[in-house]
């Protein structure tokens, strides 16, 4: 340690005074830590049948080729109720959980590209008549639920509880999502039936950890795969086959 003495007072330097500051963190971090250890509870594993609710926030993007642009976002809350006792051999041991999810706050981020409406022109058999071109995508705003998730609980250890889940949800957008149609011109591509659909669904699954910081708080991080897709509810179901979506949460148990 480098120090330079002026009368009787003893100066450090920046690096030395960052390298002091930054043990005592450290220390009074796995202090705090020890000292909270033997009150800390895995709610999801020693309480029968647990009620958890909480607080998510969500976001990721496209994985396919024509959707590796494609950005998410979304904040909401989520629900669950532990259904069944500790069951299953070695590491599968663990418990049931029905849950849902609601995201009043949802956007994607995509390109935004030309596009024209056309139709066929009465006068030329074969030919078709189009505006001019406007732009399409951007921004979509909307809401999602996910009323279905059907989650496994792993028996983890004392702070730790991961998960694995499948599940299913419904998507609503402001506008017809994701856009579709642009050059080259046709009737498939930019007729007066050649859109997606504002309403979506979105089967899912993945996996997660909660970590308990108190007896009956935890933060949870997962990642997810989502695949959205109108089941041809529009007249064309352009969809995003898949994205991987991480998510942040904070959850209290009871």
């Amino acid at each position: 340690m480098k120090q330079l003495k002026t009368g009787n007072a003893l100066k450090l330097g920046p690096r030395t005074r960052s390298s002091i500051i930054i043990w005592t963190l450290l220390l009074a971090a796995t202090a705090a830590h020890a000292q909270a250890a033997p009150g800390v509870a895995n709610f999801a594993r020693d309480t029968p049948k647990p009620l958890e609710y909480g607080l998510i926030v969500q976001g990721g993007k496209g994985v396919t080729d024509q959707r590796d642009d494609f950005k998410f976002i979304m904040a909401g809350i989520h629900a669950g109720k532990v259904l069944s006792p500790n069951v299953g051999p070695g590491f599968l041991h663990g418990n049931f959980e029905f849950a849902m999810e609601f995201f009043p706050f949802w956007q994607s981020y995509t390109p935004k590209f030309q596009r024209a409406s056309c139709v066929t022109d009465p006068h030329n058999p074969g030919g078709i008549i189009c505006s001019p071109f406007y732009t399409v995508g951007g921004t979509f705003t909307g809401m999602t639920l996910t009323p279905v998730i059907f989650r496994w609980n792993f028996a983890g250890t004392h702070r730790l509880t991961p998960w694995a889940q499948a599940a299913g949800g419904l998507l609503w957008t402001n506008h017809k999502y994701p856009a579709y149609g642009g050059p080259p011109l046709n009737i498939i591509n930019d007729g007066p039936n050649a859109d997606a659909s504002v309403w979506n669904f979105t089967p899912q699954g993945g996996i997660g950890l909660h970590y308990f910081i108190r007896p009956n708080r935890s933060l949870d991080l997962s990642a997810n795969g989502v695949h959205i897709s109108s089941a041809s509810l529009g007249d064309r179901n352009p969809g995003v086959n898949a994205s991987v979506q991480f998510s942040l949460g904070y959850t209290w148990w009871k």
